[in-house]
Parts: structure tokens; C-alpha cells; sequence
């Protein structure tokens, strides 16, 4: 084994042990470009778009529209790095897709995941908003 085999496996080791985080901040600053006030302003519109879409999917009749909020909810996830929200997505969106319906344990689980992120997300935006006064 190389050393640099070794090194991996640890960090891979340590990701397994550590607890999961809702949002993977090295994820978002990727695309935030490095910069922490777009990476904020990131997080507040995903907040908002996953709200608006969770709110839309439970009110959805349509097999067509459920899919749609569901891929929507997964595909914002994973551009900011919620992947246990977009996993919970993902499941209910395969659901919907096999015509298995819209399982309301699925989306309690759903709407859990979303409420994590979303108090991730508000003591993210504390603390820049913390920050910020510090600096003004």
C-alpha cells in the first residue's frame, strides 16, 4: 500500500466516524467560488426554493407536478451539498416516477431532513450576521 493509499483510507475513515453535517460546507464553498457572502446568499435561496417546492409537492395532485417538486428539492440539494436531503428526494421522486404514489412516511422523512437543514442553514446565516456586526 502507498502512503498516499493510507492517507485516503483515514480520511475516508474519519468521514465515515465524524457526524454528518445537513449542508457539506467544502461543497458549497466550491461554488461559491471561496467567497463566504455568496455561499450565504446561496444558502438563503436554496432555503427558500426547498420551502416553496416542499410546499408545492404536498399540495400536488398531479403525478407530473410531484415529480417535478420532488427533482427539483433533489436537484437543489445536490448543487448546494444537502446530499441526505437529496437523498430523501431521490427516494420519494422514484417512488412517484413507479407509480407508487406519494407515501406519507416518505414525505415526513422529507420534511424532516428539509427542518434539519433549514436550522443549519439559520445558524449559518447567525453567524455571518454575528460576524458581520463584529466587523462594522
Amino acid at each position: 500500500m502507498t502512503q498516499g493509499n493510507g492517507r485516503q483510507q483515514a480520511a475516508e475513515a474519519g468521514r465515515e466516524s465524524a457526524p454528518r453535517r445537513p449542508i457539506d460546507m467544502v461543497h458549497l464553498e466550491k461554488q461559491a467560488l471561496g467567497d463566504p457572502g455568496i455561499g450565504i446568499e446561496i444558502l438563503r435561496m436554496f432555503d427558500e426554493i426547498v420551502a416553496v417546492h416542499f410546499s408545492r409537492l404536498e399540495q400536488a395532485v398531479e403525478r407530473s407536478d410531484m415529480l417535478h417538486h420532488a427533482h427539483t428539492i433533489k436537484a437543489a440539494s445536490t448543487g448546494v451539498g444537502a446530499w441526505g436531503l437529496a437523498e430523501h428526494a431521490e427516494e420519494l421522486e422514484r417512488e412517484i416516477a413507479a407509480g407508487e404514489g406519494r407515501d406519507p412516511e416518505r414525505v415526513a422523512d422529507l420534511a424532516m431532513a428539509i427542518a434539519e437543514v433549514h436550522a443549519f442553514i439559520a445558524g449559518e446565516i447567525a453567524r455571518d450576521d454575528a460576524r458581520s456586526a463584529t466587523l462594522h
